[in-house]
């Protein structure tokens, strides 16, 4: 039973929570840099009429802004919010909402060639992300360029592709653009008598505008800013047409000790545990838990180039910190039960009869994961500590009558603990009939967090099976098998005391 208990869990899958289906999808559009609000939008209505139409049995509403999203700002991005019909209306796993944007991802990734367009699904905890699946954090971790970090991420994105085990692994960031440079010979400004300070508060002032003063009008206070007329400062070659005035009263061209350039850069700067990193998203494939995606882009970042490490952020880091103490977590809650039965029966050989018998529960939640699809999650671990509570409750029911019998009734072990299991078996099976009965509800719930029931419903009631109907015949074994090895051994010490 231990070696079933030992296989079953180490390919039992990993997971931090699971995903939930919370009646709204969200679709992030990101096209190329430079591109303008009226293109960006036209791939928003495109996007639209894809859920409006080839989901109209799911889809209520979509709200889209252009401008926003959760990658960044600019007229090249736009976010869409799409509102999922009542949970009544879209019955069965094919309508959920992971469903709906496992199937929008090929026609929208596909079928638009204008932008990238990914649908994702909100995540489980919404402090901690923005969609479900996987966030890292691609760092340059020896001081190399930002170039060599955007080859780097470009050479992971690429070998993800091809994995069997991700699926929408993307960047979440702004991506570089073209931008316009003005290149100031200050040593011929200061020779035309001008100073970085009147320089930068003329630009500004042109391109930007600066505060005046104020004046009343109509019995209010009014402000008064300065600024160029739009149609002289709307193209780089717009710079020539203006003069700076110096300390003399002249006015100086800028075209005198400026030149311009058009130069490819970053728009922002990531920063993560303050070194160069860039974000990376995605989800794992149908079927593979999130542990098996994490364990996959690890091993992924490993053929890298040296000076560069992956990080986790988010719901992927509480997952990954959650997954290595679940062990110390099952060793103190064990340690935490051994302890309180030996304080209650004033006896270290009783305890280990019951805690022998608690891997007989462990193995039904672990079935009941394998049956029901779950993973190994925070909820899955609840439901595993509640079997090894309930496991041990049957097993205290036994052992407390057998010990009474052995002490005021003079029966050995054997008898004793036969007529206490037979005494117990109502009692045993009317609380475990009551519990398991009582999580079917869990099992058969849908709509919002469902998710989360099913994976304590389905730990908890196959658990609680295996923990009744094994129990009642371990827990007398252990007991006398206990009680003869520890029994001859406190024999062999009181004659050798005499």
């Amino acid at each position: 039973l231990v070696a079933a208990m030992g296989a079953l869990y180490v390919r039992t899958p990993t997971s931090f929570l699971p995903n939930e289906d919370q009646g709204v999808l969200m679709t992030i559009i990101q096209a190329p840099s430079g591109t303008t609000a009226e293109q960006t939008k036209k791939v928003v209505e495109k996007v639209e009429q894809y859920y409006l139409n080839a989901e109209k049995e799911n889809v209520a509403s979509v709200f889209s802004v252009v401008g926003f999203s959760f990658a960044g700002q600019g007229q090249n991005m736009a976010m869409m919010f799409v509102k999922l019909k009542d949970w009544d209306e879209r019955q069965g796993v094919q309508n959920g909402a992971e469903a709906i944007a496992g199937r929008a991802f090929g026609p929208l990734m596909g079928g638009i060639n204008e932008a990238v367009v990914i649908p994702i699904v909100p995540p489980p905890v919404l402090e901690l992300g923005n969609s479900n699946g996987f966030t890292a954090f691609l760092q340059a971790r020896t001081g190399q360029s930002h170039d060599e970090l955007l080859a780097a991420r470009n050479m992971l994105l690429g070998m993800a592709g091809k994995s069997d085990k991700l699926m929408a692994v993307r960047p979440n960031g702004v991506e570089d653009a073209a931008q316009f440079k003005l290149n100031i010979d200050w040593p011929k400004a200061g020779a035309v008598g001008l100073t970085a300070a009147e320089v930068g508060s003329f630009l500004n002032t042109v391109w930007s505008s600066t505060y005046v003063n104020d004046f009343l009008y109509d019995g209010r206070v009014k402000r008064v800013y300065v600024q160029g007329e739009p149609w002289a400062r709307a193209t780089p070659s717009d710079f020539d047409l203006w003069r700076v005035p110096n300390a003399n009263g002249d006015f100086v061209s800028l075209s005198t000790f400026a030149t311009q350039e058009w130069v490819y850069g970053p728009q922002q700067v990531v920063r993560y545990d303050a070194l160069p990193a860039m974000e990376i998203q995605g989800s794992p494939k149908p079927g593979v838990s999130s542990g098996e995606a994490l364990a996959e882009m690890e091993r992924l970042a490993s053929q890298l180039p040296p000076g560069f490490s992956l990080q986790w952020s988010g719901l992927s880091l509480e997952e990954k910190e959650a997954g290595n103490g679940a062990m110390l977590l099952y060793a103190l809650s064990l340690a935490a039960v051994f302890l309180c039965l030996a304080a209650l029966y004033e006896s270290w050989v009783i305890p280990i009869a019951v805690i022998l018998a608690m891997p007989v529960g462990i193995l039904g939640t672990l079935i009941g994961a394998a049956l029901g699809g779950q993973s190994n999650g925070v909820y899955f671990q609840v439901g595993l500590l509640t079997v090894v509570g309930l496991t041990g409750k049957n097993g205290i029911m036994i052992v407390e009558f057998a010990r009474d019998r052995m002490r005021h009734m003079g029966e050995s072990a054997r008898e004793a603990v036969i007529a206490a299991a037979r005494l117990r078996f109502r009692p045993i099976l009317m609380t475990s009939m009551a519990f398991s009965l009582g999580v079917v509800p869990l099992i058969l719930s849908t709509g919002a967090g469902a998710g989360a029931r099913e994976a304590i419903g389905f730990a908890t009631f196959f658990g609680t099976l295996t923990g009744t109907a094994l129990a009642i015949f371990f827990v007398p074994l252990f007991f006398v098998l206990t009680n003869l090895l520890f029994g001859r051994r406190r024999k062999a010490g009181a004659q050798t005391a005499a």
